[in-house]
């Protein structure tokens, strides 16, 4: 069995009862960062074999992990910190297990965007998690459009050298919109700065970032219609002249006695 274990995001208390019962259970472990990880584990007295296991080496440590998987052998993977496989090394890896028809599961805990999404203070009843964004400005333009309509809270990640680029691109394509940017989760200086995507960050940056974005409006192509034609739309969709109305009304912001004369 393959067990994909959520570490810390910063306070290593975070780590769960199960995690720690399954890294001492494991034969070995691959980690994102061998001695970053070893901090963690050494805090919890937990002795395995580690090898590394990241994105410059994604397929050809997973060739080696199927190896020991279908030699009988337990392993779990690590990165350094939150979720495997979210914007962190272990996607192509679940892909490699399924095509070769291996078990694996997830040992569940922190995640840095739902923890963000809480301390955010926007939205939470629907979003939308892109991580982190292309690099060259075309691309990021070219991703940005896609989503810029969406009716949702929007979540990014950041690094510190380019959470600034990253707060301007996402204002030139998605205009004025309220904002949060959520560091150091956990830790003793956890922070969540509210903003205007114009004013940009109200620090200067320091450390990995979550950004949160208020979600776009979705225009109403009814409004393009008459009110006649409005109306009609909603009769023709099965609705009573009296739903119908209050379908228009709510809509184009206006009393239903206004737009009673256009149904006679």
């Amino acid at each position: 069995m393959l067990y994909f274990v959520a570490t810390p995001i910063g306070n290593l208390k975070d780590i769960t009862l199960r995690a720690l019962e399954v890294l001492k259970s494991v034969d070995e472990i691959a980690c994102e960062d061998t001695r970053h990880s070893l901090g963690l584990l050494n805090a919890y007295d937990i002795k395995k074999p580690l090898f590394a296991y990241h994105k410059f080496n994604e397929r050809e440590s997973g060739e080696k992990i199927i190896e020991k998987l279908k030699a009988g052998k337990n392993v779990a993977v690590i990165t350094d910190a939150g979720m495997p496989v979210v914007s962190d090394p272990g996607n192509i890896l679940a892909q490699m297990l399924v095509e070769n028809g291996l078990d694996f599961t997830v040992v569940p805990g922190a995640c840095a965007f739902v923890s963000a999404l809480v301390l955010g203070g926007l939205d939470s009843s629907r979003f939308c998690f892109l991580g982190f964004m292309p690099t060259k400005n075309s691309e990021r333009k070219e991703f940005l459009e896609k989503y810029k309509n969406l009716d949702m809270t929007l979540i990014f990640y950041s690094a510190p050298h380019d959470v600034k680029k990253d707060i301007e691109s996402i204002y030139s394509v998605f205009g004025e919109r309220r904002a949060v940017a959520v560091k150091e989760i956990t830790k003793l200086h956890e922070r969540a700065e509210r903003f205007n995507l114009s004013c940009g960050l109200p620090s200067e940056p320091k450390g990995e970032y979550v950004i949160l974005v208020e979600g776009g409006k979705q225009e109403n192509q009814n409004l393009n219609l008459t009110e006649k034609e409005h109306i009609e739309y909603y009769l023709s969709q099965g609705l009573d002249k009296k739903e119908a109305l209050k379908r228009v009304a709510k809509e184009r912001g206006v009393s239903k006695s206004s737009l009673y004369k256009y149904t006679i």
